[in-house]
């Protein structure tokens, strides 16, 4: 299976830890993962300008990083999300990822998805709402959420849990 990994943390911290769990695990299933540092990227939040779906044709009128997540989305049978809690949801980054997918409505392939969130206070219902959302309005099967919450964070048995997860996907 082909894993399209999304990191919404612009740090090498929890998430990361997290996201390297994950990866490890899927790989050592045989699956190939593709990691995409969103957090580090930049990508406009979408404009609502309608160009994708008139003259764009499914691209979007904006020429950022989102362009490197596009075939991610559109080649992946499986996408995973993994962001820290920023103010009470997924990065900003993260869900720009996200609303800019509108350009082509629903991922073409991807029929899985999972949700890795780490949190110093555990806020994440927001975060998981907004995941539920999607998925269902996309269609996608939810897998499954993990979440770490302080002293979990970067915790070995978390990070355990995270790859046993990946492997029996």
């Amino acid at each position: 299976m082909k894993i399209a990994l999304l990191n919404g943390s612009p740090r090498r911290e929890n998430t990361f830890a997290m996201v390297e769990a994950f990866r490890q695990g899927a790989e050592a299933a045989g699956h190939e993962v593709e990691v995409l540092h969103v957090g580090k990227m930049k990508i406009g939040g979408c404009l609502g300008c309608e160009y994708c779906h008139g003259k764009g044709e499914g691209k979007c009128i904006q020429k950022d990083d989102f362009e490197k997540l596009l075939p991610a989305y559109t080649e992946s049978d499986m996408i995973v999300f993994a962001s820290p809690i920023y103010y009470f949801s997924m990065t900003a980054q993260m869900q720009a990822a996200i609303q800019r997918v509108y350009c082509i409505g629903k991922p073409a392939k991807a029929t899985k998805a999972a949700l890795l969130l780490s949190s110093g206070a555990g806020a994440y219902d927001s975060a998981i709402a907004q995941y539920k959302s999607y998925m269902g309005y996309a269609g996608i099967e939810d897998m499954g959420i993990i979440t770490a919450t302080g002293e979990e964070n970067k915790s070995e048995a978390k990070l355990s849990e995270i790859r046993q997860f990946a492997e029996k996907l």
